[in-house]
């Protein structure tokens, strides 16, 4: 039973569902989205306030500017797509506290939340105190 009680706390140590990081947001949570795309998929659509980092160009150098202090939820397009595990990975061997999005941004449009992006879709927004 340790084994499978393990497994649960150590996914959701690391994942989170769209609903949880709306959620988180909304109540002020340090969470930075970053969608680890190429940047014309962020360019098209994205999670309102993310930031952009493809996982191929995530370096000391191209994150130096990054609070390490902040959690950052990984995302891509969604379940056919391995940029955000790839981001994840990459974000935590640089020293990131990093969880990834399940499901990407296609269950976030799923979940009834608005994106930017020159094919923005509306939905829920949340209040950012940016």
């Amino acid at each position: 039973m340790n084994n499978q009680i393990k497994h649960y706390e150590n996914k959701l140590a690391y994942e989170m569902d769209p609903s949880d990081l709306y959620a988180g947001f909304e109540n002020g949570e340090d969470l930075i989205a970053l969608d680890t795309r190429q940047t014309f998929g962020y360019d098209k659509e994205h999670i309102p306030t993310a930031i952009n980092i493809p996982h191929r160009d995530m370096t000391d150098e191209t994150t130096k500017h990054l609070d390490k202090s902040k959690t950052y939820i990984c995302y891509c397009d969604g379940i056919g797509c391995n940029a955000s595990t790839k981001g994840a990975l990459r974000m935590a061997r640089l020293g990131f506290k990093v969880k990834e999005l399940i499901g990407g941004i296609e269950w976030w449009k799923f979940d009834g939340y608005a994106t930017e992006g020159t094919k923005a879709v509306s939905g829920s927004m949340f209040e950012c105190a940016c």
